[in-house]
């Protein structure tokens, strides 16, 4: 033994380090460090016992603390939470049972008169609402149906597009973020909210069941759930349900990740007819799940299962029959859309590996544009920029393309007009104003000059986040769940506000209706007031 050894007290000794490292590695790694080292051999072993211990603290916090490891959007970087799930279920349910013991409150305003009722558009992304359309459609509703507030009753907005303009919204926020009118435990998955008739209604994975739930916006309080036994599993993006119901003329369409489709009453939640989607069409599922939000068109549910001659279906909104089939794609992971390109209305639909534009009425392949991206992610959402043209994007390097649709007589086609990586969006949509596009590309915000693709600014790193436009506002959500407004200029990033608003990895699209907005993750659900 060397001379110093015997005389060194014992907590400056290797043993101590040891035994330290193995109960508790912080203190290990601090009796390290006040141990005394002398000549060449400190330079190496003094890093490499450092690196050890601190591999040994991961395995104690994973192991002992509770601490988990998920892999964020950029795939190699994990996000670390001390999240257990099946404590957040237990504490989902006791929180659950406690509102259920509490007297119950008033009824939601479900029948209430609004000026903006069941906005549906004719055609995504035009700045112009149809009021003939409207007029037309309002005749065809009960009466009590045709009072219901619903602003937000779709994915992403009336439009699909990402964009509130039913009032304006604060245009600074105050030093310490928005107070929470609410926020509680949610069950599990990645869909956002639509909202109606008081009601916000989402789908949540609890346990081993799929749940769509309807919650009181006001108050956060559950208001009916409708469940189902599912329980997708998927290692690297997570568990549970992906597809954003979708509201329309009294009744909800919510989609389960494995396929379950069901139409329910939105203000009971009583299931009105139910199918599953891929083994309807003899399809399997893909590897991150069923994504697309059912859309409501013409008296018609749409969905994408993909399968043989089964890519997209349409199914009757009332009744859940078939009423046709198309193309034998595989699905991406964006949701259909409905736009007016070169003249005739039609469906948007993404797939794995290619781009297409079907008839509403029948499904006829009207045009298509190759869009082959990395695993077949073509998750985000095409943004109509006029009546000709739109912009695709996708991740994994691939970039971004504005199609424009032409017509020749009967036959329409489609071409690029730009085509670059100055935008990848993974699998968050971007939104438009004056002609600019504002987004993520990948894991940085940006934005691009949609007319000619050119980049003008990149900076804020939120994450994989989400964004919404709200007037001349952005409202992001980053990925570690944290809010941020942002003037929406193409002059540079211009962040005005941050804060932390739910905990955890957050992926789900934030929903904003009557001035409140709504966020959720697989974790924690919020509402805050943004209008003034």
């Amino acid at each position: 033994m060397h001379r110093d050894q015997t005389i060194l007290p014992w907590y400056k000794r290797w043993w101590a380090v040891l035994v330290g490292s193995l109960i508790f590695p912080p203190a290990g790694l601090l009796l390290l460090w006040i141990r005394p080292w002398r000549g060449w051999k400190s330079l190496l072993l003094r890093p490499l016992a450092t690196l050890g211990i601190s591999i040994l603290a991961l395995i104690h916090l994973l192991n002992f603390y509770g601490m988990h490891a998920e892999p964020s959007g950029a795939g190699y970087a994990p996000i670390f939470t001390f999240r257990d799930p099946k404590k957040d279920q237990d504490e989902l349910e006791k929180h659950r049972a406690a509102q259920k013991a509490m007297a119950p409150p008033a009824a939601p305003a479900l029948f209430q008169t609004a000026a903006t009722v069941d906005k549906k558009p004719d055609a995504a992304g035009s700045e112009k609402k149809s009021k003939a359309r409207g007029e037309a459609a309002e005749k065809e509703k009960p009466a009590a149906v045709a009072a219901v507030k619903a602003y937000w009753p779709d994915f992403r907005g009336p439009q699909r597009d990402g964009n509130y303009d039913e009032q304006p919204v604060l245009a600074t926020w105050p030093s310490g973020g928005l107070k929470p009118l609410w926020k509680q435990p949610v069950g599990g998955g990645y869909a956002s909210f639509v909202i109606a008739g008081g009601l916000a209604f989402t789908i949540e994975q609890r346990r081993g069941n799929e749940v769509v739930a309807a919650y009181d916006v006001q108050t956060g309080r559950e208001a009916w759930t409708n469940s189902w036994a599912a329980f997708f599993q998927e290692s690297m993006g997570g568990d549970g349900p992906r597809a954003t119901p979708t509201w329309h003329n009294g009744t909800l369409y919510a989609l389960g990740a494995a396929g379950e489709l069901r139409a329910m009453e939105a203000a009971s939640g009583k299931t009105i007819w139910r199918t599953n989607i891929l083994q309807d069409a003899g399809a399997q599922n893909i590897i991150w799940g069923m994504s697309g939000s059912p859309l409501l068109v013409d008296g018609k549910v749409i969905v994408q299962p993909g399968g043989p001659n089964a890519s997209v279906v349409a199914y009757d909104a009332q009744t859940g029959k078939p009423v046709w089939k198309s193309q034998s794609d595989q699905p991406g992971y964006a949701s259909l859309v409905v736009a007016t390109l070169a003249g005739q209305r039609q469906l948007v639909a993404i797939a794995a590996k290619r781009v297409m534009g079907l008839a509403v009425d029948d499904g006829k392949l009207l045009w298509e544009f190759p869009w082959t991206t990395m695993y077949d992610i073509n998750a985000a959402q095409p943004v109509v920029t006029d009546g000709s043209h739109f912009v695709i994007s996708s991740g994994y390097d691939h970039g971004s393309a504005m199609i424009e649709i032409t017509r020749s007589g009967d036959a329409l086609a489609a071409r690029a007009v730009w085509s670059n990586n100055e935008m990848k969006s993974r699998f968050s949509s971007s939104v438009l104003l004056h002609g600019y596009m504002y987004g993520f590309d990948e894991g940085i915000f940006a934005c691009i000059e949609a007319k000619t693709g050119k980049r003008v600014w990149k900076g804020g790193r939120y994450g994989y986040g989400q964004v919404l436009l709200a007037g001349d506002r952005l409202v992001v959500l980053s990925e570690q769940g944290d809010l941020v407004l942002l003037r929406a200029t193409p002059e540079k990033l211009d962040e005005l506000a941050r804060f932390s608003a739910i905990e955890g990895k957050t992926w789900n699209v934030p929903a904003i209706s009557g001035g409140i907005l709504l966020v959720r993750n697989a974790r924690e659900m919020a509402a805050f007031k943004i209008a003034p």
